[in-house]
């Protein structure tokens, strides 16, 4: 049995196991086999992260956080987690290799996913000019036409940065005007390789085997018209990942966990969360790295409140099953 269990690997979870860890309470912390690092593995310069003048990659700056909690202990497991009973004094998590862990207290910084258009050839074409990374794909689309969706900094980042292989990029976007801030607005207006397509939608992706073009709906006037291009980026924004604590942890309307004020308490004791999955609005990799503080924070301080033959049990970070009859 563990003293803490942290979920998920973006800024906020390894910001937790930083905490966790110096503060000697050798956290597991559970990566996603597939996604470990969080979205940031997906961006290319991070210049707003403080302490980097110079800007960082995306990457970079993951495996310097990862690095960091490693050097304070923190141990990490390249798995997915498939279930999860919250219920009890000890926590239970069960991993996709089949193995079950137990901790007094548990961290969710599981994030969030790209969200989808949900049209019917979506699927089908992933991978075959539709994404939704371009620092993972804009290398496959050298001198292609293709077009981003959305308004915001993620639809600005991708759109410039995939002008450095597609000789036109469009941004398709809703309304008409940017949600993005003004220093991503005035680069994608700079930049001579891209062009908007204002007041519009995709309501249809068009190709066999590849992204051939786009059908695109004028939101004012209702007339429906045909794009041709090459390859389709989908940063329409993201929703958090709570499929894991449904009928658990309560919700907020947007979706997120619910935490009681600017703490990372769930509505179950020893239950915490931090990063994008309680934040609908900010969304950045600092205020995530700082939500994982107060969690960290939070998870030392519910700790140090319980009966110490509990604490007895875990603080050697047991592998294993243990069967403990415990009272409050």
């Amino acid at each position: 049995m563990r003293q803490i269990i942290i979920i998920g690997s973006g800024p906020a979870g390894y910001t937790a196991a930083i905490y966790a860890a110096r503060a000697n309470l050798k956290p597991l912390l559970i990566a996603s086999s597939v996604e470990a690092g969080g979205e940031l593995m997906n961006t290319t310069e991070v210049e707003n992260f403080p302490g980097f003048p110079e800007a960082v990659m995306g990457p970079d700056l993951m495996f310097k956080m990862q690095a960091q909690a490693e050097r304070f202990g923190t141990e990490i497991v390249l798995d997915d987690v498939v279930s999860i009973d919250l219920t009890g004094e000890i926590k239970k998590v069960t991993l996709g290799s089949g193995a079950t862990h137990e901790a007094l207290a548990v961290i969710f910084a599981t994030g969030s996913a790209y969200r989808k258009l949900g049209l019917e050839d979506e699927e089908r074409l992933s991978g075959h000019g539709v994404s939704w990374c371009a620092t993972c794909d804009g290398f496959f689309f050298r001198q292609r036409t293709i077009a981003v969706i959305g308004g915001g900094d993620s639809a600005m980042e991708e759109a410039n940065f995939l002008t450095r292989f597609a000789d036109k990029v469009y941004v398709i976007h809703r309304r008409d005007s940017l949600r993005a801030s003004k220093i991503m607005q005035d680069r994608a207006f700079a930049n001579d390789k891209i062009e908007f397509i204002w007041n519009s939608e995709v309501v249809g992706i068009g190709g066999d085997e590849q992204v051939q073009n786009v059908t695109l709906r004028n939101l004012v006037t209702g007339e429906e018209s045909e794009l041709q291009l090459q390859g389709l980026f989908i940063a329409i924004g993201n929703d958090p990942r709570v499929h894991l604590v449904h009928g658990q942890l309560d919700l907020t309307a947007e979706g997120t966990i619910a935490v009681e004020g600017r703490s990372s308490k769930t509505n179950l004791p020893g239950v915490f969360a931090a990063g994008d999955v309680v934040d609908p609005t900010y969304r950045q990799a600092v205020t995530a790295a700082a939500s994982g503080t107060v969690a960290a924070l939070d998870a030392e301080h519910y700790l140090a409140s319980l009966p110490q033959n509990l604490l007895d049990a875990a603080a050697d970070g047991a592998s294993g099953d243990l069967e403990l009859t415990t009272t409050a």
